[in-house]
């Protein structure tokens, strides 16, 4: 798992050290961002998909204007979040975007899904924090309550079903379920009718 460089490699950060993997300056951003969400977002209905759009890209996210983000959704670092467009975070779905999480033209992430690009180095003394990017590719969906780890591509058109949880990568256009994550069929794609 390859960290990207990032806010675990930013000068200040204690990620060599066994100290706290990220700076001062960054907690306090995330620290700001919680409370702004949670104020400014959080309880705002699914038709006001504009103003949490706003409200994202004012901490540094990247959302297309067609993009949904429903308010129950939760994202720990705006800036490592990018979502084109159509693309949907839907209610109590969880980033944890240590590192960048990018969701392609349509991609939906379901309820209660959750992607994590951040875990530890477990043969690390201090078991420092690694992250590695997340891609959801053009109109895969993440069904809900699914788990995506760090590092994972979820190829166009795949789906991962409820509550699957995804360790190796997705193929386009393969059906996917369980722990760990199995390919069970193959989708049609929308041009085969």
């Amino acid at each position: 798992m390859s960290t990207e460089l990032n806010i675990l490699t930013e000068p200040g950060s204690g990620i060599a050290a066994g100290a706290a993997s990220f700076t001062l300056r960054h907690r306090v951003f995330r620290t700001v961002w919680s409370v702004a969400w949670t104020v400014l977002a959080a309880w705002t209905p699914a038709p006001l998909a504009a103003w949490r759009r706003l409200v994202l890209g004012a901490f540094g996210a990247s959302i297309h204007p067609t993009a949904r983000v429903y308010g129950s959704a939760r994202i720990w670092y705006p800036p490592n979040l990018t979502m084109a467009a159509g693309a949907v975070l839907g209610p109590r779905s969880n980033c944890y975007s240590v590192a960048r999480i990018t969701l392609g033209v349509g991609a939906i992430v379901s309820q209660g899904a959750h992607l994590c690009t951040g875990s530890h180095d477990i043969d690390d003394p201090g078991f420092q924090l690694i992250a590695a990017p997340i891609v959801i590719g053009r109109n895969a969906w993440v069904a809900a309550e699914a788990f995506v780890g760090p590092g994972i591509t979820i190829g166009e058109g795949a789906v991962l079903g409820a509550r699957g949880v995804a360790f190796s990568d997705l193929v386009p256009w393969g059906v996917y379920a369980g722990n760990p994550a199995r390919l069970l069929r193959t989708r049609r794609r929308p041009h085969q009718g």
